[in-house]
């Protein structure tokens, strides 16, 4: 088991009404549209699947889509969406978990590589995905940057969203690399508020590629967005495609 922190009942059950925006057409279509094209002819993995906010609309374009997730209550809100023959889900970690078969695409988006908390199983996850793939098989992954620049000297704190229902901020351990996102969300109009907060290791794209190096990976391509978007030193994020060597 790796040190990913377990999504429970509560957040799974919540999670695709708190993700609306992501799961709108805006977001998803360049998406699929990307991840469509790398996969081809051929199969695609998703790490850490979740409800299926990717994986379920690209089985509906018509990829084979096979899932891996460490949350049984998550898969469970997916398995009330689409049937385990149409799409099967493991249960299990991306750093480890092994399912039959090859694939022409591995992918994991929205960050959750920064769910492993150390090095060692972040490496360990290019390895898996490498272990999954084919001759010519892409390892893409979506992952922010952290707004390292934005942090005065001596402070630890980056709010990233101040709205009349939700106060999000980011507290940041800088030699362990370690990211903390709280949360504080309004629910009802009583005053109530609910807290939360996860933890994350965050990388930079450098030690990203090397893992990919470490993994018998090629880097091939890296963008700022779904879209293509040029990535520069002013990207809040990026989406990167490792290949594995025919």
């Amino acid at each position: 088991m790796t040190s990913s922190e377990r999504w429970n009942r509560a957040t799974a059950d919540r999670y695709d009404a708190e993700e609306t925006e992501n799961s709108s057409a805006a977001v998803l279509h360049p998406t699929l549209d990307f991840l469509t094209e790398l996969a081809g002819d051929g199969r695609a993995l998703e790490f850490a699947i979740g409800t299926g906010r990717v994986g379920v609309p690209l089985r509906e374009r018509g990829v084979p889509v096979v899932g891996i997730e460490l949350s049984e209550p998550m898969a469970a809100v997916l398995r009330r969406k689409i049937d385990e023959d149409t799409l099967p889900v493991t249960i299990g970690d991306m750093a480890t978990t092994v399912v039959p078969g090859g694939f022409t695409l591995v992918y994991l988006v929205y960050n959750t590589i920064s769910n492993l908390l150390t090095q060692e199983e972040q490496v360990e996850c290019f390895r898996n995905a490498a272990r999954h793939l084919e001759p010519g098989g892409r390892f893409v992954i979506e992952l922010g940057l952290p707004p390292l620049r934005s942090l005065p000297p001596g402070q630890t704190a980056v709010p990233f969203d101040v709205s009349e229902r939700h106060l999000g901020f980011d507290t940041f351990d800088l030699v362990e690399q370690i990211l903390v996102s709280h949360h504080f969300t309004r629910e009802g109009d009583d005053g109530r508020y609910r807290r939360g907060n996860s933890r994350h290791r965050y990388a930079w794209p450098a030690e990203l590629d090397l893992m990919a190096r470490i993994a018998g990976l090629e880097r091939e391509r890296r963008v700022a967005d779904w879209d293509g978007t040029p990535f520069t030193q002013d990207s809040p994020k990026h989406i990167s495609v490792w290949r594995k060597p025919a």
